[in-house]
């Protein structure tokens, strides 16, 4: 089994065990999720022990010694052994069969492409096949016979953008938890959503209304009400560099380049969600038009988190998203949560859980039964969003099944460095353009809450 099946396992056995700890806290377990929570437990035992043997025998095989380059015969093998293996495969899945052994592997070939700079016939045929000329450092020539990578872009063959793609969705803990929608054609989609702004009657979905009759009474006709979201794609750039003697080495420049290629697009990606401006980046839900602001209480001191902050953020999150809200923190934040109650006396009730403390097993703290996530985005102690309610479900983002990849010896020529640049086309944007006011009350209501500046 792979590290990818095994990690994929790993994480729906933690998700899984999260959900049972946010019940617990909220209203107990049965005895048979009981049972459930201990069989993961015993599970996930297994699958770390496997996941280690198998990075055991990765770090084996790294330390072997790595072939740079090819003959031309071992080439003409290789080539007739992919070919092969192609030919075997049903129509239906050979788009999905890798040429190349691993992320690394397919690196290595690029780099190689790039340092001959001779004809496209002298590349690996692996390689060759993925150029895409004009979609480099420079526009590129329309034929391809003597075009070089620097006059063009390698595409990353697909299962291979999709498990970086997929590493940046379960890696990240904001990107995992909106509603993701691929694209195929275009560059953007044109989204359809209810424009709803109030909850009371002949309001809701924007107009549609139902009445309470009595025989051979008759009624007004309604409809709901939609608005349209457009979303267009945005470029997102990612750039990397490998040493010579990483080049060597295939299985240490996939994890490597991996690595930090999926945690600064993650990163950036994330970033954006919450922050973006919307101008040639995601717009973030910071910046839109649903947030609701928690005012500080009278008198508050600066730099503090009260108990009546939370309680009002809580009471304005609808009922709905409250099964799937997260908290979002400055991790400054965090040492303001511990002494937050309820109550007094004997029946204060302490309202922040930290992991590992009165039966909580979730990775994160839990306040509000919810849980509580520290993230770099987040503004600092004492200033409007360093803590946020969030229901990321009701933000949308969109990408293209294309990651596109380029390199260079030129950049970092006096360096001895090869340069690979990725880019990542997204975007995002709540499903919210404006809260909304309760059928019943006059406080409104959003997805989207964050605690206002404290000064």
């Amino acid at each position: 089994m792979s590290l990818k099946v095994l990690r994929d396992r790993k994480a729906k056995l933690i998700q899984e065990a999260k959900d049972l700890g946010a019940i617990d806290a909220e209203k107990g377990l049965t005895q048979e999720q009981k049972d459930r929570y201990a069989a993961i437990e015993n599970e996930l035992t297994e699958v770390n022990a496997s996941i280690q043997r198998a990075e055991r025998l990765a770090e084996e095989e790294r330390t072997m010694v790595a072939v740079t380059d090819m003959t031309e015969q071992a080439q003409a093998d290789l080539t007739a052994r992919v070919a092969e293996a192609q030919a075997a495969l049903p129509a239906a899945a050979k788009d999905d069969k890798p040429m190349f052994a691993s992320f690394g592997d397919f690196l290595q070939a690029v780099a190689h492409a790039e340092n001959k700079h001779t004809k496209q016939s002298d590349w690996d045929p692996r390689v060759a096949k993925l150029f895409v000329p004009g979609k480099g450092y420079s526009a590129g020539p329309s034929g391809l016979n003597e075009s070089t990578p620097s006059e063009g872009g390698f595409t990353v063959e697909r299962p291979v953008r999709t498990d970086l793609l997929d590493l940046m969705h379960q890696a990240g803990d904001i990107i995992g938890r909106t509603r993701r929608i691929p694209i195929t054609v275009g560059n953007g989609i044109k989204l359809p959503v209810v424009d709803e702004t109030s909850r009371a009657d002949g309001s809701r979905w924007g107009g549609v209304q139902a009445y309470w009759t009595g025989e051979a009474d008759t009624v007004t006709g309604t409809k709901p009400k939609f608005r349209e979201m457009d979303m267009s794609l945005k470029k997102l750039f990612g750039l990397g560099y490998a040493t010579e003697e990483l080049l060597r080495d295939s299985t240490a420049l996939g994890t490597i380049m991996t690595q930090a290629f999926t945690e600064e697009l993650t990163f950036k990606t994330e970033d954006a969600i919450i922050n973006g401006t919307g101008a040639g980046q995601p717009l973030g839900y910071l910046n839109s038009g649903a947030v609701i602001t928690i005012a500080a209480e009278s008198g508050q001191a600066a730099q503090t988190i009260v108990t009546a902050n939370i309680l009002n953020m809580w009471a304005r999150m609808p009922m709905r998203s409250r099964k799937s809200a997260v908290w979002l923190i400055n991790q400054d934040v965090e040492p303001q949560l511990y002494p937050l109650t309820l109550g007094s006396g004997t029946a204060v009730t302490l309202l922040y859980t930290p992991p590992g403390v009165n039966g909580n097993n979730n990775p994160y703290g839990l306040l509000m039964g919810r849980p509580v996530i520290p993230v770099e985005y987040c503004a600092t102690l004492g200033t409007a969003g360093d803590i946020q309610l969030v229901d990321l479900s009701q933000y949308l983002t969109i990408d293209k099944d294309g990651i596109q990849q380029a390199s260079s010896m030129h950049v970092r020529f006096i360096y001895d460095e090869m340069t690979f640049r990725f880019i990542y086309r997204v975007d995002g944007q709540p499903a919210w353009n404006k809260p909304v006011t309760p059928k019943n009350g006059t406080n409104t209501q959003s997805p989207f809450i964050v605690l206002g500046t404290r000064s």
